[in-house]
């Protein structure tokens, strides 16, 4: 069974960091691409960025420059750094494979973006 839990959220003003983590129980972890996925208040489910096992990556365009996702296979752990956060990015922040299985979800990690 899979479990993925996220850490690393919280409070930052306009232009402040946070660091994403995202531990991975399983031996699955690395043969799968992993994405970070974002929803707020009101809005659908969004992916964020992707990381292949091979640590090819890819973002949407609103985080691209401020954002990198990066992965750790021997320790089962994906990352998420975040610069110059903003405050449309404020959201719970979920891990999960690439394309996502809706069994893996976990709690997520609230990122609130306020000054």
């Amino acid at each position: 069974q899979v479990q993925l839990v996220e850490s690393g959220g919280g409070l930052v003003q306009p232009g402040g960091s946070l660091s994403l983590s995202c531990a991975a129980s399983g031996r699955i972890f690395i043969r799968y691409s992993m994405g970070w996925y974002r929803q707020a208040p009101g809005k659908a489910r969004e992916l964020v960025a992707s990381i292949t096992s091979g640590g090819s990556t890819d973002y949407v365009d609103s985080v691209k420059g401020r954002f990198t996702i990066s992965r750790d296979n021997a320790k089962n752990t994906v990352y998420l750094q975040m610069n110059n956060l903003k405050p449309e990015d404020t959201a719970v922040y979920y891990c999960n494979i690439f394309p996502f299985r809706i069994g893996y979800w976990g709690q997520g990690t609230q990122v609130t973006v306020s000054s």
